[in-house]
């Protein structure tokens, strides 16, 4: 039996086909090649066509099938992992009303923080584990203030998961863990926040219905099945936002377990069998995949929107285009602290463990005579890391305390100096593991159509290897010199 597994990222759509006996990936692409734009209109906007998403997902889809590596026809279970926080409005025709305003997007801060004041801070904590700072149910207040018109015609209001399923179903559905994710859950009274649908003035019939995340959320529609190659009538049994499904990947799904991630932002998510939250909201705790009212499952998530993104600059303005591989190589020629040089990340709209401050990014102590882009390869690498030892304090404030951190060998993460200087700089040991986030939603399917069990669906789990740290000492001079540095635009 065979599972589809789609993973909607921000750069690309990538798809792995997996066998539910040895959760082995058969298959992997990705669509395109090349990484999507994000669309800045305003400093601070961050916006995405989904229907830019739907057109690379089948293209996605139709590249795997073309592989010859499987039978499309044994594919039995879809699952779909994506994107948090974003927000996709649909009309009653399901057509989609305006470009996504997606997870970076900083323009509802302001309107988050008012809805913090007037609910009441504590009560906010509480119950939604969160400020509604620039999450989905702020982004959908600012287009009602904004785009009244749009905000009319909204039918349903989806996450992007909810979107990709509802365009293979037509069916549209949304899970508990998502409306917490978009800060909609009260978890106190296990139900819709009405404080937030009262404030915000939203009805409770934009609101999807409500599903489990393994559960049948539709069934591959005949029209879709054709263009696409597949049998009508496959079940989508999986829905879960990329960071809890990076996590189910790496079988992080108990109290204390602790997964990371490096892709366009950096994320560190553990779990808690506790309702916790920060005072100030610069992690957040959202429902696990296994969340459920009787066994509280939270991923407390660090979420760092400047990590990736900044490499990815690097070596595209700075590396004038050339490979990842040549730039990691260029920078592990530099001593430990780029001869100085120091390099704030923040260039990806408002952080929220900053206090959803927007500091941007900044190079500090460049000398035209000695820093070579080796250095500034090196030293954004270091900032980066250093920005994860930031947030990973904040989380040892909360209570969270990992003893191992796992990762998938991927993105960052591939990267021998990023990985020796994360180890060094958070002082915790790294595991590193073969997945990707789409075969990790292909596993998420099997869970959801019974072929598979939480206990039993990562069995064949191997880790890679293990680093330790072993130069923390030299890297902890250097981080304090960094954090002062970053405190200074604070």
């Amino acid at each position: 039996m065979l599972l589809l597994g789609i993973d909607l990222g921000t750069s690309s759509i990538k798809v792995s086909v997996a066998d539910s006996q040895t959760q082995k990936s058969l298959c992997t692409v990705q669509y395109p090649e090349t990484e999507t734009g994000i669309i800045a209109e305003q400093a601070g906007w961050a916006e995405q066509s989904p229907e830019i998403w739907w057109e690379h997902v089948q293209k996605a889809i139709l590249k795997a099938n073309a592989s010859g590596f499987y039978d499309p026809s044994d594919i039995a279970a879809i699952g779909i992992a994506y994107q948090m926080h974003g927000l996709v409005l649909v009309d009653k025709d399901q057509k989609v009303l305006r470009n996504s305003i997606i997870w970076c997007d900083s323009r509802a801060v302001g309107i988050g923080n008012e809805a913090l004041n007037a609910i009441g801070e504590q009560k906010c904590l509480s119950h939604l584990l969160n400020s509604p700072g620039n999450f989905t149910a702020s982004k959908l207040a600012w287009v009602k203030q904004n785009e009244p018109g749009i905000f009319e015609r909204i039918d349903k209001v989806t996450l992007p998961g909810d979107f990709i399923a509802m365009k293979l179903t037509g069916n549209i559905t949304t899970t508990i863990s998502a409306l917490s994710e978009g800060v909609f859950w009260d978890f106190q009274k296990n139900d819709l926040s009405e404080d937030v649908l009262a404030y915000f003035g939203f009805s409770r019939d934009i609101i999807p219905e409500i599903k489990p995340v393994f559960a049948e959320h539709g069934s591959l529609g005949v029209k879709q099945a054709d263009s696409l190659n597949l049998r009508s009538g496959i079940p989508v049994t999986y829905k879960a936002g990329d960071q809890p499904n990076n996590a189910l990947s790496l079988n992080v799904l108990k109290p204390g377990e602790v997964a990371a991630n490096g892709g366009t932002s950096g994320v560190i998510y553990g779990i808690s069998d506790q309702l916790t939250y920060d005072q100030q909201s610069r992690i957040n705790s959202f429902a696990h995949v296994n969340y459920s009212n009787e066994q509280k499952r939270i991923g407390v998530l660090l979420c760092i929107n400047g990590t990736g993104i900044m490499n990815r600059w690097a070596k595209d303005v700075i590396g004038a285009g050339i490979s990842y591989d040549t730039m990691n190589a260029k920078a592990k020629e530099v001593s430990i602290g780029s001869a100085g040089l120091r390099i704030i990340p923040f260039g990806n709209g408002a952080e929220r463990m900053l206090n959803n401050r927007n500091v941007g990014a900044h190079f500090h102590h460049i000398d035209l005579n000695k820093h070579s882009s080796a250095h500034i390869f090196r030293a954004v690498q270091e900032g980066i890391a250093f920005a994860f030892r930031y947030g990973l304090d904040i989380m040892r404030e909360n209570g969270m305390h990992p003893a191992i951190i796992r990762a998938g060998k991927t993105n960052l993460f591939s990267s021998e100096l990023f990985m020796e200087t994360f180890v060094n700089a958070c002082g915790v040991p790294l595991e590193l593991y073969s997945n990707e986030g789409s075969i990790g939603a292909a596993i998420g399917a099997g869970i959801g159509l019974g072929e598979l069990s939480t206990e039993n669906a990562y069995s064949n789990l191997k880790p890679l290897s293990k680093i330790e740290p072993q130069k923390s000492a030299e890297y902890e001079a250097i981080y304090q010199e960094w954090k002062g540095i970053l405190e200074e635009h604070l």
